[in-house]
């Protein structure tokens, strides 16, 4: 009678439902949150196609994207060239898969330096009260200034002593993501600022100070992954811009060398012809456009996933 209570009793621990609870973490609410997003979902499938394209495309259409060939210029789309060619007779296709390369590279590797940059002073600012001040007044200089005729004085200073360092394609590339990155860490340090200043009152932050926590410590084992959702969020659209900023300087012929395709130098170099043969920007221009499109739709639902305010 005492074991059949007893048995009776004892709570229902091996329930599914209570098991799912249990395996709960953040990481999985917000996958659950972000897959209900259509517009997030969409974009995520759009972005890992033209991934999977300008990687695996260029083995798949084995094509010189710099090969010349005057009898077959300024064709239009066709079987055998899918998107035409340009006044030189080089594949448009071949190009824009090559292109794409260089334009995504940029975007991520500047993503990169910008979010490096822009945590570290933004962990720095909202803990180490000593030199908030300091720090906020040299980003908020940083953000006055114009970032296009920066970007454009910088190229014209550096871009001829790293072209004759590290060769003419790699000199522009490392020239490219160094200013787009550092021009682009302030938005993200202002963000991890506010989010670092409210962590630290938290329950869990003083208690680690009690215990004789370093500080070092505490904001890279306590504060940084709690803000690594802004970073994510942040990261995203710093893709996007970065791939914009590069698209801009190549349009204005000041980014990578001509004769280097990317889908802002196809675009510069297709202005002249795009009344006559429209395709040559056409295409370009729909990569730039989808692939900004794409991510801003995964920022938005990143950025809606990992609020704590959305999730049930």
């Amino acid at each position: 009678m005492t074991t059949t209570a007893g048995a009776a009793a004892t709570p229902p621990f091996d329930l599914p439902g209570d098991r799912r609870r249990r395996q709960r973490t953040l990481w999985g609410d917000a996958w659950s949150q972000f897959r209900r997003s259509k517009l997030a979902v969409f974009g995520l499938v759009l972005l890992t196609l033209i991934m999977l394209g300008v990687l695996v495309g260029p083995l798949v259409y084995p094509v010189d994207p710099k090969a010349i060939d005057i009898l077959v210029s300024s064709q239009g789309p066709s079987t055998t060239h899918p998107m035409g060619t340009d006044d030189l007779g080089r594949d448009m296709l071949a190009r824009v898969l090559y292109g794409g390369r260089i334009s995504l590279s940029v975007g991520f590797v500047a993503m990169l330096i910008a979010m490096l940059v822009g945590t570290t002073v933004g962990l720095l600012a909202g803990y180490v009260r000593r030199i908030d001040n300091l720090l906020m007044r040299f980003t908020d200089m940083m953000l006055t200034l114009p970032q296009i005729p920066l970007l454009l004085v910088a190229m014209a200073l550096f871009r001829d002593p790293l072209r004759q360092r590290f060769g003419l394609e790699m000199g522009a590339f490392i020239m490219v993501v160094t200013v787009i990155g550092v021009l682009g860490w302030m938005p993200t340090a202002r963000m991890v600022r506010g989010s670092v200043l409210s962590l630290k009152q938290k329950e869990f932050v003083e208690a680690a100070v009690n215990v004789g926590a370093r500080s070092d410590s505490i904001m890279t084992r306590h504060i940084l992954p709690n803000v690594f959702g802004i970073i994510i969020v942040a990261a995203t659209l710093e893709i996007a811009a970065a791939i914009l900023t590069e698209s801009t300087l190549s349009f204005l012929g000041v980014g990578f060398p001509p004769d280097v395709p990317t889908w802002g130098s196809l675009l510069f170099y297709g202005r002249n012809y795009m009344t006559q043969f429209p395709w040559m920007v056409i295409f370009p221009g729909l990569m730039i456009s989808l692939t900004i499109l794409a991510i801003n739709f995964i920022g938005d639902g990143l950025r809606d996933a990992l609020d704590p305010r959305q999730r049930r």
